[in-house]
């Protein structure tokens, strides 16, 4: 009992240890990385402790690494897997040990390195009784090799099995005995010719790597020998079965093996095709065999099909990828909407594998070509006809090992049907970018001329690159990283028919070092294309008549230019304004050819049902691109030199009122009381000075509604699907399906598009509605001036500007509600004059032409308004500054009430109407030599010197800002919050260096601006 009681308690004590929590290991939880490779020969891995282990005496590392076997003489006594073993020696007479290592045996004809017995060729060992008693000395039993058997041991040396056919063929035995000839595992009679012996070597150019391959090194040689036709029995028997074709067939003379030739032809492909006068590699036999089989005639009437072997090469020299790929239009057409075959490109493959076996005919659809994963809805649109298709991603290396062990090889046709009903395949050719001709890469150029074309393609290659052991892991793979279907379109079609498919493929070199950490980047994609020189040609043909008019048109201008600013001079500020003008209106130019080619690809490409145009690929795209940078350039140059114009505009608001009687005024210093004039009010002035800065930034359209309008229709209601390179026209996607890239070209088209067609009607809304119903500040602010009794007088050039006539009908207009009330009332009721400049007219706003003696006489007065801000010593000290611009101000309103008035003769001015051609033209045909020129404007184009009055370069300026930062960043809603960004930013700075301009020049002070 004590001691069952002290075993308990034991048990216990043992039992709470174990529940106690322990400390942390002092390095915390880590252990140090080692791998069975790291284990060496005596120490196994132990999969428990993920550690080497030693293994004990007399023992070996395991071929797995995981546990340890007894070296070679030793025998296990025990295993219990790891090192829990025993091994015994064996005795003198009994040094052999069997194949399960449990027993130790006599070996009559010797040991292998292993320990185990061996045997000669075409021997079996046997170590065991039929009924499993183990023998003292193992047998080495012969295989039958007379003609009742014709057996032969396996490669195991386990069983006797059937010897080779051809050994049979030739010898009627299973040994190929002098003088028949022994190769690659076959056995050919000496009267045979066979191909020359091949170098079983793979070329893995993109590392520099040339290795003997295990797999060439098995099978190359016999395939080749297996394939081979026995030329001169071919040769005799040529007229004999030309004559009697019932008796005979060309395979009744081949001695070939069409598994073997399919073998032959896929280790020329794992060769990528490549062909050298140099070399008799894989493709080098292969060839050898293709000529001297010339007259044994083709498949299908195909020249480059021979009868037996797979078909590789369109021609052995390079130069006929033209007539393959333009010579002959695929029999059949597609559209974008109709029947499925119309619609779909039913692509079909005849697959193998890397021994020659064929193994199915199989359709693409499912991601057959495409490495990425993906649902099956958006695999199968890689078929869909018109749909560019893209599909990239990282693919592990361990995982390519995994799903790709057995290379599968693909002869890749188009499948269609004939007039009569009859499906029809038609042959896709291969351009493969690693294949060389003579040591150069052919294919990797763009001159179709040079390119050599193949027929048949791998996915995978995990196969060529093992050196050693067919079971051993690779020491390269080769992986198809780029594959490209294209489909070219026939042009001047208008029935959607295409020149036959080209499959393009590029394959990358894999040095396999750790396949757990390496990755490869595949991609899969299809693409559609066109012959665009014709559009190029168009485009630049457009381009150079409207930009010879555009120089043309900047020469008028440039001119009215000249004329404007009063000088007759060309000097270098001419070259340079006609440079500005020219900027402007090439980015015109610009901007209607990138419109105009966006919204035709737009309508044409979508709208079809029979197809007539492809997209251009985003190669093609690249001069559209740079026209459209251009454009932006020089219209932000453009819209640059119209804010630096707007914001040094000469303006000064001339005030009609006079004083109203006499008002006593101390007079400062001297300490007596005078009559003075009553002043002025200067609040009117104030008034329409902050009316004016309002209206600097005013436009015909809202900017902020505009980018919310342009992005809802995009982003929400789905016009930005029709910017995709499909077939669809629809604005809806769902998830499920694949979305394809966006042309850059649609999405310029659509956005453009939509700016446009919403600022136009923006602009119909703000003229038609809201300006006559609601509000129009340009119109109200020329009657307010009226009301105020102020005129407006603007010079956006030294010798042109704009005149707004606001000269009260009633005389004044600093008064009472009452009096206002009451000279609105008279107007209405037409008992007071017109407002116009002339008598009997309503005209209130002028173009101005002043003569260059008004303008000297504006200089001399303007340059005391702004001398304040001169150097200091420039001012007279003995009177106060502000005393001077205010001496300046008055000196300045009175002078131009004057000239208004007609009171300076020698500075007069005459009032006219535009010729239509000037109107036109925008420029003044009579130089204003004595006397300056009023033209009538009933257009108000005072607002040239506003946002409201330049809203087509202000708006075109929005709609290539958008769409270069979309085209940079291929997100429509960063780039509508950009645009906007800048709308503020701009307008931000033109109201306050506006602002800045008005004060200065008109001496408000702009504490008043508000």
């Amino acid at each position: 009992m004590a001691t069952s009681g002290r075993e308990a308690a034991a048990a216990l004590l043992l039992a709470m240890a174990a529940m106690a929590p322990l400390p942390p290991a002092r390095g915390g939880f880590s252990l140090p990385l080692q791998r069975p490779a790291d284990c060496g020969h005596d120490r196994y891995f132990d999969i428990s402790r993920l550690a080497c282990g030693p293994c004990g005496d007399h023992q070996r590392q395991s071929a797995g690494g995981s546990s340890c076997i007894c070296q070679p003489g030793y025998r296990m006594v025990s295993s219990n897997g790891g090192s829990a073993i025993i091994c015994e020696k064996c005795p003198e007479n009994m040094s052999g040990v069997t194949r399960d290592g449990w027993n130790c045996i006599a070996c009559p004809k010797g040991l292998t390195s292993e320990g185990k017995c061996k045997c000669l060729n075409n021997e079996i060992l046997v170590e065991r009784s039929v009924d499993g008693i183990l023998l003292n000395e193992a047998l080495c039993i012969h295989c039958n090799g007379s003609e009742q058997s014709f057996s032969a041991s396996d490669e195991s040396g386990n069983r006797c099995v059937r010897c080779e056919q051809t050994f049979i063929n030739v010898s009627k035995s299973c040994d190929c005995r002098s003088p028949n000839i022994l190769t690659g595992g076959l056995c050919f009679s000496a009267r045979e010719s066979l191909p020359p012996k091949g170098v079983a070597t793979v070329r893995f150019g993109q590392l520099g790597i040339t290795l003997t391959s295990a797999w060439f090194l098995k099978n190359l040689q016999s395939s080749a020998s297996a394939c081979w036709l026995e030329q001169p029995i071919a040769l005799a028997f040529l007229k004999c079965i030309s004559s009697f074709p019932e008796y005979f067939s060309p395979f009744q003379i081949l001695y070939s093996n069409l598994t073997a030739c399919q073998a032959l032809g896929n280790m020329c492909v794992m060769n990528m095709n490549s062909l050298s006068s140099s070399r008799m590699d894989a493709c080098g036999l292969f060839q050898y065999i293709y000529v001297n089989t010339a007259r044994l005639g083709n498949v299908h009437s195909i020249a480059f099909w021979r009868h037996n072997l797979p078909w590789l090469y369109y021609g052995d020299q390079p130069g006929l990828a033209s007539q393959v790929l333009e010579a002959n239009n695929f029999p059949t057409v597609f559209s974008f909407k109709g029947t499925d075959k119309d619609v779909k490109l039913q692509f079909i493959a005849a697959s193998f594998d890397a021994t020659g076996k064929f193994l199915k005919w199989q359709n693409l659809e499912g991601g057959i070509l495409q490495l990425c994963p993906d649902t099956q809805t958006k695999l199968n649109a890689a078929y869909t006809f018109g749909t560019t298709y893209q599909q990239s991603c990282q693919v592990s290396v361990s995982k390519i090992l995994l799903d790709f062990a057995n290379p599968i090889f693909y002869d890749l046709f188009l499948e269609y049907n004939g007039d009569n009903g009859q499906q029809y395949l038609w042959a896709v050719p291969v351009l493969n970018l690693n294949l060389q001709y003579n040591e150069m890469f052919v294919n990797q150029g763009s001159n179709m001329n040079n390119w050599l074309l193949t027929r048949r393609f791998f996915l995978v290659d995990t196969l060529s690159g093992k050196e050693n052991d067919l079971e051993e892991m690779p020491r390269v793979i080769r992986i198809a990283s780029k594959i490209t279907i294209s489909i070219r379109l026939v042009s001047r079609t208008q029935t959607g028919t295409i020149y036959p498919p080209l499959l393009t493929i590029a394959y990358t070199d894999v040095l396999v070092q750790k396949p757990e950490t390496q990755s490869v980047m595949v991609s899969f994609s299809v693409n559609y294309e066109m012959n665009q020189s014709e559009a190029q040609i168009q485009t630049d043909v457009a381009l150079g008549v409207l930009g010879g008019l555009a120089v043309l048109w900047c020469l008028l201008r440039t001119a009215g230019w000249k004329r404007r600013t009063g000088s007759s001079v060309i000097d270098l500020q001419t070259v340079f304004m006609f440079i500005l003008f020219y900027a402007g209106d090439l980015a015109n130019v610009f901007f209607v050819i990138t419109a105009g080619t966006g919204i035709y690809w737009l309508v044409f490409f979508k709208a079809q049902q029979f197809v007539s145009v492809f997209l251009p690929l985003p190669s093609q795209e690249e001069d559209f691109v740079t026209y459209l940078a251009c454009a932006f350039c020089l219209k932000a140059l453009q819209f640059l030199h119209l804010l630096v114009s707007q914001l040094t505009v000469d303006i000064f608001f001339i005030d009609w009122e006079r004083p109203k009687g006499k008002v006593l005024k101390a007079v400062e210093g001297e300490g007596v009381v005078k009559s003075a004039a009553a002043p002025v009010s200067i609040w009117r002035t104030y008034f329409i000075a902050n009316e004016w800065n309002e209206i600097q930034t005013v436009r015909k359209i809202n900017p902020l509604f505009q980018v919310l309008a342009v992005l809802f229709f995009l982003e929400v209601v789905g016009f930005s699907n029709l910017a995709l390179m499909d077939s669809s026209s629809s604005l809806t996607r769902s998830t499920e399906s694949y979305i394809a890239p966006s042309s850059r070209i649609l999405r310029f088209g659509v956005s453009a598009a939509l700016w446009l067609a919403i600022a136009f009607l923006q602009v119909i809304f703000f003229s038609v509605v809201y300006e006559r119903y609601v509000e129009d500040k340009i119109r109200q602010f020329v009657d307010l001036c009226c009301m105020s009794n102020i005129s407006v007088f603007l010079l956006s050039h030294s010798c042109f500007g704009y005149y707004i006539h606001g000269r009260s009908v009633h005389g004044h207009a600093d008064t009472n509600m009452e009096e206002m009330n009451m000279n609105l009332k008279r107007e209405a009721e037409n008992l007071c004059s017109q407002r116009g400049l002339l008598p009997n007219t309503d005209g209130q706003t002028f173009q101005i032409s002043i003569s260059r003696n008004m303008r000297q006489n504006y200089d001399r007065i303007h340059e005391t308004l702004t001398r304040k801000r001169g150097p200091t010593r420039l001012l007279d000290s003995s009177v106060n500054t502000f005393e001077q611009s205010t001496r300046a101000y008055n000196t300045m309103n009175k002078f131009l009430s004057s000239f208004i008035d007609h009171v300076h003769k020698e500075i007069d001015y005459i009032v006219k109407d535009k010729l239509l051609l000037e109107r036109i033209l925008g420029m003044e045909f009579m130089e204003p030599l004595e006397k300056s020129i009023f033209y009538n404007d009933e257009g108000h184009s005072f607002s040239d010197v506003l946002y409201y009055g330049n809203e087509t370069t202000l708006l075109i300026f929005d709609i290539l800002f958008f769409s270069v930062v979309d085209l940079a960043s291929q997100s429509f809603v960063l780039a509508a919050i950009l645009t906007y960004l800048q709308q503020e930013i701009f307008r931000f700075i033109r109201n306050a260096l506006g602002q800045k301009n008005l004060a200065s020049k008109t001496l408000v002070d702009e504490r008043f601006l508000i």
